[in-house]
């Protein structure tokens, strides 16, 4: 005997043919009901599947970006399977040798990353080198809306960077990759992106609506020698950007760095990108200021410590930045200083280690390369080259007179004063300043980190996602025009 089965969340009903009238009156109508509650169904998937097309920013159970004005940007080491280490069946091995370890931790880290639906997503420590993880990020972003680009490190180390932008956000106008090809084999990936969601802010037709977005992941602090090649990696970055900047005959954009800087707010890296302008933009939202360096941590080293490396700094077009050169003196010298002052040197000190071969009282640059060496600072294998050696003596050496008197060490190396220098912007972007033509900013309206207790200084023992906290800042696009970009 035929019978006919609807099944659906109210029951199942069952007809046969043979069934009285009244039972088949009884049928019919929940037949109808069957086929509204179906077409609902349909309705309403295709609302909902609409409304996860707009990209929120969730953490955990929270949502730090409902406003439609806003976008948000992520950033995540999420430790390659090569570097993690683990005990399996009583041996040590690395997560990367356990499918099924690797597999389930990824798996939620992408539920994670999709649960949040942040609008742009940089990931360190990606394991390019995995197929079969690759295609899984591959397939679960392409489906949710996301473009994304990945970069391996040079010399096949076997993990990378990846980026990630959402479709209904952005337009990806160009894509760069930064091979440094250095000490610690570092990259870099620099998005050109046009801002195409309906913004208000973002509506003009004589407004520019791009901006920059940089993904890194700076090399660890074994030890203080690698103070000075941390720094060039950085310098590399800005000076990549610059260039591709100058290149593409580019007014001012907002730019966003994103990545694992391996450094806190008490260091080299930190000072030298506040010197070009750069604002934590977790800070930022927090209201701390730069000795807050112990209000927050992101990440729970090999060695146990706990401290805060991971940034998505940024920077608006209005903020009229040193000359990169003049930054990166400013920045060695300051690795001088803090070297000599661990050595217990102090200022008179330091002015006669810089002269020891002088026979005046004077700074000769054999004496300041003598100096330099002894630091060790010169001579290794990351060390200052002698192209770098002389353009410091020439930001130095102020009247150029070959030799550099107490004042000059005072004003150059000791206690730089170089706020005269400043990039000088081109008769174009005057223009574009003066409200000829409108630029995008950014201001920051929220930034959290997850897990939550990391934002306490706190790191939990039950997190097991990666060694690092992920980052996620919300941004709200504003116009800047005339005095705002002049400010």
């Amino acid at each position: 005997m035929l019978i006919i089965i609807f099944g659906f969340n109210y029951g199942i009903v069952k007809y046969k043919p043979s069934m009285p009238p009244h039972n088949l009156i009884l049928f019919l109508h929940s037949l109808a009901i069957s086929i509204m509650y179906l077409y609902l169904q349909g309705v309403m998937g295709r609302k909902n599947r609409g409304l996860l097309k707009k990209p929120t920013s969730r953490i955990g159970n929270s949502t730090i970006n409902s406003d439609p004005t806003c976008f948000s940007c992520t950033t995540f080491n999420i430790l390659a399977p090569i570097y993690k280490r683990l005990t399996y069946e009583g041996r040590a091995c690395r997560e990367s040798a356990i499918r099924a370890y690797w597999l389930n931790r990824n798996e939620k880290i992408l539920y994670m990353l999709l649960r949040q639906r942040s609008s742009i997503i940089c990931l360190q420590e990606f394991w390019v080198d995995n197929e079969e993880l690759v295609d899984m990020y591959d397939t679960k972003l392409g489906d949710a809306g996301y473009i994304s680009f990945k970069l391996p490190r040079t010399n096949n180390r076997g993990d990378g960077l990846l980026t990630a932008v959402h479709k209904d956000y952005f337009r990806v106008i160009n894509h760069r990759e930064f091979l440094f090809n250095d000490f610690g084999d570092r990259v870099a990936q620099l998005l050109h992106v046009e801002v195409i969601a309906p913004f208000a802010q973002c509506r003009s037709k004589n407004m520019c609506r791009e901006m920059l977005i940089v993904n890194t992941h700076l090399l660890f602090p074994h030890d203080s020698s690698l103070s000075l090649e941390r720094l060039r990696q950085v310098y590399k970055i800005l000076q990549s950007v610059d260039a591709y900047q100058k290149e593409n005959n580019l007014d001012p954009l907002p730019i966003i760095l994103c990545g694992d800087w391996n450094g806190s707010k008490r260091g080299h890296v930190y000072k030298f990108l506040r010197s070009q302008g750069f604002e934590s933009s977790y800070d930022t939202a927090h209201q701390y200021t730069d000795a807050d360096a112990h209000k927050w941590v992101s990440h729970r080293n090999h060695r146990g410590n706990i401290c805060g490396v991971d940034f998505i700094w940024f920077l608006n077009p209005n903020k009229y930045r040193k000359l990169l050169k003049t930054s990166w003196s400013e920045a060695v010298f300051g690795l001088f200083k803090y070297q000599v002052r661990r050595a217990s040197l102090t200022e008179e000190d330091a002015f006669a280690f810089l002269k020891a071969v002088s026979n005046g009282d004077h700074i000769t640059y054999t004496g300041f390369c003598e100096a330099l060496r002894q630091l060790k600072l010169v001579g290794q294998v990351n060390g200052l080259s002698e192209e770098e050696i002389k353009d410091l003596w020439l930001q130095a050496d102020v009247d150029g007179n070959g030799i550099l008197d107490y004042k000059e060490f005072q004003q150059r190396i000791w206690n730089p004063t170089w706020s005269d220098q400043i990039e000088n912007p081109t008769r174009d972007q005057e223009d574009n300043m003066n409200g000829t033509h409108a630029a995008i900013g950014l201001d920051v309206t929220n930034a959290e980190l997850f897990p939550t207790e990391t934002g306490n200084g706190c790191w939990p023992e039950d997190y097991s996602l990666s060694d690092h906290a992920s980052l996620t800042v919300v941004f709200s696009p504003i116009r800047m025009t005339g005095s705002r970009l002049n400010s």
